[in-house]
């Protein structure tokens, strides 16, 4: 376990004072909360609630650790294959107190179960919110750290429990997702009344700008009428296809209103047929070319067409732009 000095602390006057924002290593002034696997909210910078976060001994909030994979060069040194980004480790030391013995213990007990229960209950969120309202999040699993300093004193009214938490994914997302929405317009007659150009954003191109500092993986929804649609990374040449008439499927073309999503991470393809999870499409994808295709870093050039389009047909695009810190 990380040994992290924490200090003797006299406790807030615990009658008032709301989200406290606190110096963080690698961060600055923020407050932060942590939401357990069930979604309540539990605030860590907040002292009338019987604990909070020091600011000593909290880390792990900086860029991700990588592993590189590299060759030999022939006149010396060596080239880079590979970077592969690792698990992350949070410290997080939280300052537990109560008037009474039994009402530190009910906090700690509280206060454990809620980190622990990502354990069996899937993971929970730390997000760290700045002064100006940004947010950043991760999910993280209690690793360990809930068993008190052990120190004479300790445990009676008052504790420190310096948490590890395991974070599968190392980096930071932002919680409020990017959509780009993409419709055709009402179609025209080119010659009646007179010559008429029908407006449409589907075919062609169009820049999605990813504001994050590493690769995204979007998330895609694709609204009827259409008998083919077609997605295309003009950067890369790497691109996918839908076919909602392929044999593995069975439906025939998306009629007006009907919704196919499909996941690049993980991928999966998911027609809207009114089931909680929806019908299985994957069969509908332009397999063995078909690449779900990512979004890396600034602007990327791409293309959506949709063949058999009509008044409603749509695509939107979604996802949250990853941070390498907090």
């Amino acid at each position: 376990m990380p040994l992290v000095a924490a200090p003797i602390v006299t406790p807030p006057d615990p009658g008032g004072g709301g989200a406290t924002p606190i110096p963080l290593p690698e961060v600055g002034t923020a407050t932060a909360t942590y939401t357990d696997p069930t979604g309540k909210v539990w605030p860590l910078s907040t002292t009338s609630l019987g604990w909070f976060t020091l600011a000593r001994g909290v880390s792990g909030l900086g860029a991700a650790t990588y592993d590189l994979t590299t060759d030999a060069h022939p006149r010396g040194g060596a080239r880079l294959r590979h970077a592969q980004a690792q698990p992350r480790a949070i410290v997080w030391p939280l300052y537990v107190w109560g008037n009474t013995h039994l009402e530190f213990i009910d906090r700690w007990r509280r206060l454990a179960r809620a980190f622990t229960r990502t354990l069996r209950e899937g993971p929970g969120w730390l997000e760290i919110i700045r002064p100006d309202g940004g947010r950043r999040r991760i999910a993280v699993h209690y690793q360990e750290g809930f068993d008190g300093r052990g120190t004479k004193g300790a445990g009676i009214v008052s504790d420190t429990a310096i948490l590890t938490l395991w974070c599968e994914d190392p980096y930071w997302i932002d919680p409020t997702p990017v959509s780009v929405h993409r419709e055709s317009g009402a179609l025209a007659d080119f010659l009646v009344p007179y010559p008429t150009v029908s407006s449409s954003q589907i075919l062609g191109s169009t820049t999605i700008e990813n504001v994050g500092d590493v690769v995204v993986w979007p998330t895609w929804t694709i609204t009827g009428p259409a008998s083919k649609i077609t997605f295309t990374h003009e950067g890369t040449g790497e691109e996918f296809s839908l076919d909602p008439n392929a044999e593995e499927i069975g439906h025939g073309n998306l009629l007006t209103g009907e919704q196919v999503t499909v996941s690049t991470d993980p991928p999966a393809v998911r027609y809207q047929d009114g089931t909680p999870d929806g019908a299985n499409w994957s069969g509908a994808l332009s397999w063995p070319s078909a690449v779900l295709w990512g979004l890396d870093p600034g602007d990327n050039a791409v293309s959506f067409q949709l063949d058999g389009l009509g008044p409603g047909s749509a695509v939107d695009l979604t996802f949250n732009p990853r941070y390498e810190t907090a």
